[in-house]
């Protein structure tokens, strides 16, 4: 007997014409209510293609996402089963770049980011598809749209942030499905999720990618005076039509409003919401891309300042600092920081002494600036002391005594700054104990007594 060989190409007809049979049938399935059979029928056509959609034409993708983003909806799913149907618009507005593949498959690519990324090296043409599943979509979701939008807005009042947000998110989807790409309701939905607990790492990725795709939020509100003398807002196409009609149609009073823009409001949000997560670089990422927009927001500089810090960017850290500093001198907070950072470098201490006097004239009562000021102009005491019992054991005396005399003189420059501490918290034991010991060192015998007695009764 000959066995048979089918080509690639029978083999690749065979399936796409199974794809079809059974896309249809999911089709027909969810348009009746039969939830098993579309459920059925889409597993055995992805069971097919995977997640190479782009191996159906746009005829067949489409009724795909319509029987997926109904039989989602069906089930419970509906933020996931509206952003199936939001597809569905995408395929009229998109370019498709069809081909063939190194199998011969023809190919369909929706938008130029998917030919770059899934068809790269291969010879396409550019195409365009007109969904025809439009006035049966849109009748279908009328009724769900209105009932999201309701319950997400009833949701957010009653501080439940978790529907909230799920419930905004399908509204977007489902009014883009029908033709409609209004992102306000993707920017109310990162709003919720970025109050809540466990659902952060939504709002994230919900803002970021309002940012990347330039949303600003701007919009222009239409209103006019009604007949009865009430503000009544209107679309534009009504707006222009009766403005230009002869008494205003009934309408008087037409004004045009421009909303503020959100853009700022959303680089400081997600930029936050990373930083709190621990994403330090992402979030030391976007606030510089936010600050190259909006140099003056201080909350930006913040968590960029303190994403470096935390990530562990040392250099960038103490350069941000001194960046803040320079447009604002009085900046008592970035001053406290850099004066901790340069500390630790022993090769900076009289810079950051420099640094600590400046916020100490600023503002003495700035917590622990005083402190940090003593300690930097006292230096490594425990190495000073080392090197002078060394010197001395090894009977280099004039060496050890121009130790002595050098830590001597470090204390005495210091004693200022520590009574400063004192006259502001007389009854601190630690403080007490601090003067005692300098003044030990500095050879102030009185004062030395004094404070000892002092110590004394404060244990």
């Amino acid at each position: 007997m000959k066995r048979l060989i089918l080509s690639l190409a029978v083999l690749s007809v065979a399936l796409v014409s199974a794809q079809k049979k059974e896309i249809a049938n999911a089709v027909k399935a969810v348009d009746s209510g039969d939830l098993a059979t579309a459920n059925s029928e889409i597993s055995k056509a992805e069971g097919i293609f995977g997640d190479k959609t782009y191996l159906l034409e746009p005829s067949l993708l489409e009724q795909y996402y319509y029987a997926k983003g109904f039989s989602l909806l069906k089930a419970g799913k509906n933020t996931e089963g509206a952003e199936y149907l939001a597809k569905i618009a995408s395929l009229g507005k998109e370019q498709i770049f069809t081909g063939k593949d190194a199998e011969k498959n023809k190919v369909y690519f929706v938008g130029k980011d998917a030919a770059d990324k899934f068809g790269a090296g291969l010879s396409l043409k550019q195409d365009k598809y007109s969904p025809s599943l439009g006035d049966k979509l849109r009748e279908s979701i009328n009724p769900l749209l209105q009932k999201a939008n309701s319950e997400a807005t009833k949701s957010y009042n009653e501080k439940k942030f978790d529907v909230a947000g799920g419930k905004f998110a399908e509204t977007y989807y489902l009014f883009k499905a029908a033709g409609q790409d209004d992102k306000n309701y993707l920017y109310y939905a990162g709003v919720a999720y970025a109050q809540t607990t466990e659902n952060k790492a939504k709002a994230i990725e919900i803002l970021d990618s309002l940012i990347k795709s330039g949303y600003t939020g701007v919009e222009t509100i239409y209103t006019a005076k009604n007949k009865d003398g009430e503000k009544e807002t209107l679309d534009k196409a009504a707006f222009d039509l009766y403005k230009k009609t002869a008494g205003g149609a009934g309408y008087t009073d037409f004004k045009t409003e421009t909303t503020a823009s959100k853009q700022e409001e959303l680089y400081d949000v997600t930029a936050s919401l990373l930083f709190d997560q621990k994403r330090y670089d992402e979030a030391g990422k976007l606030a510089e891309e936010g600050l190259k927009k909006f140099p003056s927001n201080k909350s930006l500089a913040q968590t960029q300042s303190n994403s470096y810090f935390k990530s562990g960017k040392t250099d960038e850290f103490v350069n941000n600092l001194k960046a803040k500093i320079a447009k604002n001198p009085a900046d008592k907070e970035s001053l406290y920081n850099l004066g901790v950072m340069l500390a630790k470098d022993p090769a900076k201490q009289a810079e950051a002494e420099a640094t600590y006097k400046k916020l100490v004239e600023l503002d003495p009562k700035f917590p622990d600036a005083l402190n940090n000021l003593v300690f930097v102009i006292i230096g490594e005491d425990e190495v000073a002391i080392n090197e002078y019992r060394d010197l001395k054991k090894a009977g280099k005396i004039d060496a050890a005594n121009k130790v002595l005399e050098q830590r001597r003189a470090r204390f005495q420059k210091a004693l200022p700054y520590a009574e400063q501490m004192y006259q502001a918290n007389p009854t601190n034991k630690e403080i007490v104990s601090l003067l005692k010991g300098m003044y030990q060192t500095t050879q102030n015998t009185a004062k030395y007594t004094e404070f000892k007695a002092k110590e004394t009764a404060l244990k």
